[in-house]
Order: structure tokens, then C-alpha cells, then sequence
């Protein structure tokens, strides 16, 4: 599908329903998906970022033990909250959540807000972060495009091209906001991140297993060269 063109009214529909029939075979089950707490969610998206989520899971719990709410959070010295971080690495990221909940607790009596222009203001929150809260604590109807996402949306509509060009990568976000339904936002945001991380990959996609393959503009690429790749 050319850059310029979005998925037709079929596309999106025939895209979604097969990506929730996979989702509720294969879904993960994650403790952050049994909560609409916007604080534990904020924790659980900074802490995914560029980490493993079987590395994140024990930390998670540990994390939410010692700071259960923005308030504790901001409370406690920095020193501290680096410190409980390790070994996740990437140190940036505990002190940006220490930011996010002292101006939290500064300016929103403790609380994140809902709305797309304020959670954008805070330092450290992003496009994506926002998606996630907004889609994962508040039930609105926002778009995510995280590394998985973006791959998952390249192949299937796109097919051609660079990834990482910028061009590309705004459009992935519109892809991504025209894919969204109207209803069940939170369960189709997270099947799109589990199609991705777990199906879609990125070296060796499960091709063989992907419902996905009549209409993915890449799987006449990917399978020619798995054929190639087995008669070596």
C-alpha cells in the first residue's frame, strides 16, 4: 500500500477481527492488565521501554510495594528511587518518573490527567506513553505506536520502504488512529503489542502461524526469503 493511502473501510475490519480472535487464544496475561490505575500503568510502560517483559515482572511488584501511589513516589529521594530501579538500567527513566509525580503532585493534586495536551506537557511522557495511559486507565479511544506496533503495521499495510524513515513513521501513526474501534480500545492496543512482540517479530516472524497472511503487504517478501533462508 502506497505511503499516501490508508486501510479501507474492509482492511480495518477484517484487521481487527482477526487480531482479537489471536489476542483471546494468545494473549498474556500481565498484572498490568488487571488494573486501570493510571500510576501503575505509567509504571509498567517506562519500565517495558527497551526491557524484556520477564525482566520487568518482579520489579514491577517490588516497585509498586515501595511507592503505591504518585504521592509516595515524589516523596522519596531520588538516591532511593534509582537505587530500587536496578538492575533495570537505562537510570534516565526512574528519575523521570520521580519528575513526573513531584509536577503531578505540584499541579494535579497527585493524580495524571486524562487528556491528550496535559499529559504531553509532562517531561518524559510521550505520544506513546500517552496512548497507552489514555487507551489502558481512562478507556479512551487513542492510537499507541510502539517498536512492535510500528512493525507489526509496516508489514501488514505498508510492505515496502524503510521503517525507521520519518515519513514512514508519521504515517504509521495515522495507521495506527484509523485502526482503533470504537469499542474494547483497551484489549485491542494490547493485542497489538502482544501480535508484535510474540508473532510479528522482528528477525524471524512466526509467518506459518499469522492470520494475518492474506492481507500483509510484506508476506510474499518474508516467505520467499524463508525459503531461501532453509536451502542454504
Amino acid at each position: 500500500m502506497p505511503i499516501s493511502q490508508l486501510p479501507t473501510s474492509l482492511q480495518r475490519q477484517r484487521f481487527r477481527r482477526r487480531l482479537f480472535t489471536w489476542y483471546r487464544k494468545h494473549g498474556r496475561d500481565l498484572p498490568w492488565r488487571h488494573t486501570n490505575n493510571p500510576y501503575h500503568i505509567l509504571v509498567s510502560e517506562v519500565m517495558l521501554q527497551q526491557t524484556q517483559v520477564e525482566r520487568v515482572l518482579p520489579k514491577y511488584h517490588e516497585w509498586l510495594t515501595k511507592y503505591p501511589s504518585l504521592s509516595a513516589l515524589a516523596d522519596a529521594p531520588i538516591k532511593k528511587v534509582v537505587s530500587t530501579w536496578r538492575p533495570l538500567g537505562y537510570n534516565v527513566r526512574p528519575r523521570r518518573l520521580h519528575a513526573i509525580a513531584r509536577e503531578a503532585v505540584l499541579h494535579f493534586s497527585g493524580r495524571l490527567p486524562s487528556d491528550e495536551a496535559t499529559l504531553l506537557s509532562f517531561k518524559g511522557i510521550g505520544p506513546y506513553t500517552v496512548g497507552a495511559i489514555r487507551s489502558f486507565a481512562f478507556k479512551k479511544r487513542a492510537a499507541i505506536l510502539d517498536t512492535n506496533v510500528a512493525r507489526l503495521l509496516f508489514r501488514v499495510f505498508i510492505g515496502q520502504g524503510e521503517l525507521e524513515a520519518h515519513a514512514t513513521h508519521k504515517h504509521l501513526w495515522i495507521i495506527s488512529k484509523a485502526l482503533v474501534p470504537r469499542k474494547h480500545v483497551f484489549d485491542f492496543n494490547q493485542a497489538l503489542m502482544d501480535f508484535g512482540a510474540l508473532l510479528c517479530t522482528a528477525r524471524k516472524p512466526h509467518c506459518e502461524n499469522c492470520p494475518m497472511t492474506t492481507m500483509c503487504a510484506s508476506y510474499p517478501t518474508l516467505k520467499q526469503k524463508d525459503s531461501a533462508s532453509k536451502k542454504r
